[in-house]
């Protein structure tokens, strides 16, 4: 095909095949979400390895959240300066290097600096990726291609457990970084074949850089992210460092938006906001991330502290969420075009709560396959929310807000799946704590149901130790089945919470405006 045919067959591209243009800025965003996944898991292998206890361990998250979570802002900035094309291979060139130096960390600071690179690097990836697929198709093939992204973004997170779980568990937990290298030189090789950078991104003039702006993005973001880690350990407003930084992050938050909306080179365009569809997603992709990020965290949890599975095998349960996912994601694509969007969101709103009010029912003596169909529906239910989501707040976008629209939908995101993870950690031991009070007041010494469960396990503890350590030891194995039952009560609380926001976001996804009917497309158009 010459090269006029091409352009004119695939005009948005510059010439290159969209679905090319798909697999290339996919791959680097597959990475970036997997590689949160994975590390999640061999933290305490890293703690281990490293001589640092696990909370200083959780350390390794924490600075990759805070580089990624100020970086996604200012993407746009840098992506107008450099030229998005380059500013992408730079991005997806340090996250590599930075993956190499994880592995081979000798200490936790080096580890820690790291990752913060990791994350400066990995920040950006993700509304780059996005503002690319959306501008490489016409609007009315936008669905297709936001499945296809929606895949790589569901789907990482499910896989990322069980493939760290099992690249720990084979070889060392360096190897969960180390595997991002060979997947960061694909990608490099793709993007420089077949992404362009559109007409209004050459020609951009840029104005100079927000430092203001970047600052107290920094001092918020940082925050925000130091109280969600570390404020459950110290009783939250309980520790006056706490009060302090709250205070801190409320200060800052205020005044970074009084500036984005009143500078006029900003570092981040609030004024976007004023978009009604944009604002009602920005709330909704808030909330899915409170949603998503709790699942994806509390259900693996569960199985391994509740029920003693490891955590390759608690990855292998969770995994045919990314089954549920790979059938739904084509399935979106087909029909985004066809039906309401506001229906498909909301019909994904509903299924997911649905299942989560399933694991609600969980109890002591479920088996690895008894929740096999409502994980793998709500794998099937997030392929049709993410898609739509991102199809409909970035539907009236223009093209060269992309960038901007994108950063900020993708931190807030990430802010409520990191507030979601901390609501839910902090709901697990206070609920498991009220749930133990609860059932120790009903086991009193003299109850008749104590005195004959204690007894019959002394009976049989006698069989195997001397009769003086088996009443002890009988009332020790029902200490710890009351502690086990305690947790399980606090997992199917938190089950529970996360349906009912589910259910607040099916009906809060009706505030969106009536999409348009978009023409058929040309025979030209792909």
């Amino acid at each position: 095909m010459t090269t006029a045919a091409a352009q004119a067959r695939y005009p948005l591209t510059q010439g290159v095949n969209p679905w090319l243009v798909v697999v290339s800025v996919m791959l680097p965003t597959f990475m970036e979400v997997l590689d949160t996944a994975i590390a999640s898991v061999a933290l305490p292998y890293i703690a281990g390895s490293l001589s640092a206890s696990n909370s200083e361990a959780t350390w390794v998250l924490t600075s990759y959240l805070v580089a990624n979570a100020v970086i996604l802002p200012a993407s746009n900035w840098f992506a107008r300066r450099f030229g998005r094309k380059r500013f992408l291979l730079i991005c997806v060139t340090i996250f590599t290097v930075a993956s190499f130096f994880c592995g081979a960390a000798p200490s936790l600071g080096i580890i820690l600096l790291a990752r913060i690179m990791q994350g400066a690097g990995g920040g950006a990836l993700q509304p780059l990726s996005q503002s690319i697929l959306l501008e490489s198709f016409p609007v009315s093939k936008r669905s297709m291609s936001m499945a296809a992204y929606g895949l790589g973004i569901v789907m990482a997170p499910v896989i990322g457990p069980t493939l760290g779980g099992w690249l720990t568990d084979t070889f060392s937990w360096r190897y969960a970084f180390y595997i991002n290298i060979p997947v960061g030189l694909l990608a490099v090789i793709l993007i420089s074949r077949f992404v362009h950078d559109p007409p209004y991104i050459k020609n951009a003039k840029v104005g100079p850089f927000d430092n203001i702006g970047f600052g107290l993005l920094m001092v918020w973001t940082g925050s925000l992210q130091i109280v969600l880690d570390k404020g459950q350990e110290d009783d939250w407003f309980g520790a006056t460092w706490v009060r302090w930084t709250v205070a801190a992050l409320v200060v800052s938050l205020i005044l970074w938006i009084w500036h984005s909306w009143t500078h006029p080179n900003g570092l981040v365009d609030l004024h976007i906001l004023k978009n009604r569809n944009f604002r009602t997603g920005c709330f909704l992709i808030a909330m899915l991330g409170m949603c998503i990020y709790i699942t994806i965290a509390i259900l693996p949890l569960y199985y391994q502290e509740v029920l003693g599975y490891t955590a390759f095998t608690a990855g292998l349960v969770v995994g045919p969420r990314g089954i549920g996912s790979f059938i739904g994601s084509p399935l979106i694509g087909f029909l985004g075009s066809r039906i309401d969007n506001r229906k498909l969101l909301c019909g994904g709103f509903l299924g997911f709560a649905a299942c989560a009010l399933v694991f609600g029912t969980i109890n002591l003596d479920i088996g690895p396959y008894t929740l096999l169909i409502p994980i793998t529906l709500t794998g099937f239910a997030l392929s049709f929310v993410f898609v739509p989501l991102s199809t409909m707040m970035m539907a009236t976008i223009p093209n060269n807000e992309m960038g901007n629209a994108a950063g900020l939908g993708n931190m807030l995101r990430n802010i409520g799946g990191s507030i979601g993870i901390s609501m839910a950690t902090t709901a697990l031991v206070r609920r498991s704590a009220l749930h133990q009070t609860y059932l120790g007041a009903n086991l009193g010494a003299s109850s008749a149901v104590l005195q004959q469960k204690s007894a019959a396990i002394a009976g049989y503890l006698g069989q195997h130790l001397s009769p003086s350590a088996a009443r002890p030891g009988s009332f020790g194995l029902l200490y710890s089945l009351m502690m086990q039952q305690s947790a399980l009560l606090a997992y199917v609380d938190v089950f529970r919470w996360t349906a009912v926001l589910a259910f607040f976001c099916a009906a809060a996804t009706w505030l969106f405006k009536k999409p348009k009917k978009y023409p058929a497309s040309s025979p030209t158009a792909h």
